[in-house]
């Protein structure tokens, strides 16, 4: 076996900011490690030093985190790959889960959530090259029938019971002869509760085991006799169901059917991600409603002056007209009161317009978002209640400013979610800025609110993302706002910033990639 004393480590990510805290970070700990700025680069890497890990960031530009994964797996599948993931992307996670990545770390980067990763990869890493080697030795030794076997279980039965994966095999009367320690984590039985006192279809709901053996026979799922990557369920000792993913393979001695042996994946860690993204849309559909709330009030005052307008108008050149007919200067005045009548009214449909596009419950659409209409639609429907709290609003939008790709509703929860904390920051009033322009050097459309309040403290600064945080009084938020805009904004593979100084304001700067249409 090589020797694993020193661990290689190629790093893929676009930011070259991530990649030096974690490379000093892994240096500082004993690891050796080779950076990368975009998956291609990451692979190039990886034929020339060969590492025993790769960590590689899910959404980079040009070939992105899956794609590394699956082409990391095709040439060298020992390899294992941590994925590095932001919120929004656990549907992505767990596609990379299935794809045999060893784990994952969630942006912002716990040094703790690392090493752990790190730690269950070297010991998957350390026990697939422990089978190798005892497979290798098998067939040096030509075990040919079941008496072989077991004259080699003592060298099997470490590497067996140190698999991450629960192993489950059977003879030919399905009576369970192997369960190991991974088996006995998953289900809760003991080993002297299982092996040889019960049968592989006890484990099964009933008609479920009655699938599971209707497909090893076939096609579907690896070829016939094979299972691959199955996914069913199994019970443990409380009866309950348990979802796994299972590879199985039908054993033969001289064309005889000498039993059945399985591999099960855990899967309760994947589906409890699945109701996390559920439960991610709720929260960003709550925080979208909050946001609602506090505009639905301002819009009622927003539409209730111009209809009123409106209104006196029509009635003034209804009385006229009852009094009989109208001369010619006074119909130049009517096509004036018509003219204001109209506007007044186009003014009122694009506010109430607005606010329905926004407060609909749709889901994720990305596409090419004009920024210019995107700032003026929250400059329209956040005005009056500037108005009201006694803050000015100073407004900016760079001419021809690109597009960028992404979910025009989600991009807009950001701006409202900015620009209501920016409120909160000055019940006195002030004045809030907002703007949008394109930096050429950087290649970024940049978003920025900035507001003249009191500002945000040093010791506060790192933690405004995180969910739950709130320097609010109780009852005034409960610290959702900040972290949904990090989601949001890394899901559109951008990235957001904060400038802070205590009794001098405070500017977020949302960053994001352009659109380019391909040529």
């Amino acid at each position: 076996m090589e020797n694993i004393d020193n661990w290689k480590i190629v790093l893929i990510d676009d930011e070259k900011d991530i990649r030096d805290v974690i490379t000093f970070t892994l240096e500082d700990a004993g690891y050796t490690v080779t950076t990368a700025a975009d998956g291609q680069k990451g692979l190039n890497l990886c034929r020339e030093i060969s590492p025993q890990i790769v960590i590689t960031d899910i959404r980079m530009p040009k070939m992105d985190g899956i794609q590394v994964l699956e082409s990391l797996k095709r040439t060298d599948p020992e390899i294992e790959v941590i994925v590095i993931t932001a919120f929004g992307d656990l549907d992505i996670t767990i596609q990379a889960l299935q794809l045999d990545a060893s784990d994952f770390v969630t942006k912002p980067i716990n040094d703790e959530a690392l090493h752990m990763a790190l730690k269950r990869a070297k010991h998957r890493y350390r026990v697939r090259k422990e089978l190798q080697a005892h497979a290798a030795l098998l067939e040096k030794e030509n075990a040919k029938t079941t008496q072989d076997l077991i004259k080699t279980i003592s060298f099997q039965k470490n590497l067996i019971e140190s698999s991450m994966d629960g192993i489950l095999g059977c003879d030919e009367n399905d009576v369970v002869v192997t369960f190991n320690k991974s088996m006995e984590f998953i289900l809760g039985f003991s080993k002297k509760e299982v092996i040889g006192q019960m049968t592989l279809n006890q484990f099964f709901p009933s008609e479920e085991g009655k699938n599971f053996r209707r497909e090893i026979p076939e096609n579907s799922y690896g070829g016939p006799d094979r299972l691959f990557l199955y996914e069913t369920n199994l019970l443990n000792n409380n009866g309950d169901k348990i979802p796994v993913q299972v590879s199985a393979s039908v054993l033969y001695v001289q064309e005889h059917r000498n039993g059945l042996v399985c591999f099960f994946r855990d899967l309760q860690e994947i589906h409890r991600l699945e109701l996390e993204i559920e439960d991610q849309a709720r929260i960003l559909h709550q925080d979208k409603m909050m946001s609602l709330g506090k505009l639905a009030a301002s819009v009622v005052h927003e539409i209730n002056n111009p209809l009123f307008g409106s209104l006196n108008y029509l009635q003034l050149m209804s009385r006229i007209l009852n009094r009989g007919s109208v001369d010619e200067a006074q119909v130049e005045k009517f096509k004036g009161y018509l003219e204001l009548v109209e506007h007044e009214t186009s003014r009122c449909s694009q506010i109430v317009s607005s606010l329905l596009t926004f407060s609909r419950k749709s889901s994720k659409s990305f596409e090419p978002v004009n920024i210019s209409d995107l700032l003026e639609r929250c400059k329209i429907l956040s005005r009056h209640k500037l108005e009201l709290s006694n803050i000015r609003l100073i407004y900016f939008c760079e001419p021809d400013i690109p597009p960028v790709f992404g979910d025009f509703n989600q991009l807009q929860q950001c701006i409202f979610n900015l620009v209501f904390n920016a409120v909160d920051a000055m019940p006195d009033g002030g004045t809030i800025n907002l703007e949008g322009y394109y930096d050429t050097a950087g290649e970024k459309v940049r978003l920025t609110v900035k507001d003249s309040g009191p500002g945000i403290s040093r010791d506060d600064i790192p933690h405004i993302f995180e969910p739950f945080f709130t320097t609010k009084d109780e009852g005034y938020g409960v610290g959702l706002g900040l972290s949904t805009v990090y989601g949001i904004v890394e899901n559109h593979k951008g990235n957001i910033n904060v400038e802070s100084e205590p009794g001098d304001g405070t500017a977020f700067t949302i960053k994001l990639p352009p659109y380019k249409t391909e040529n």
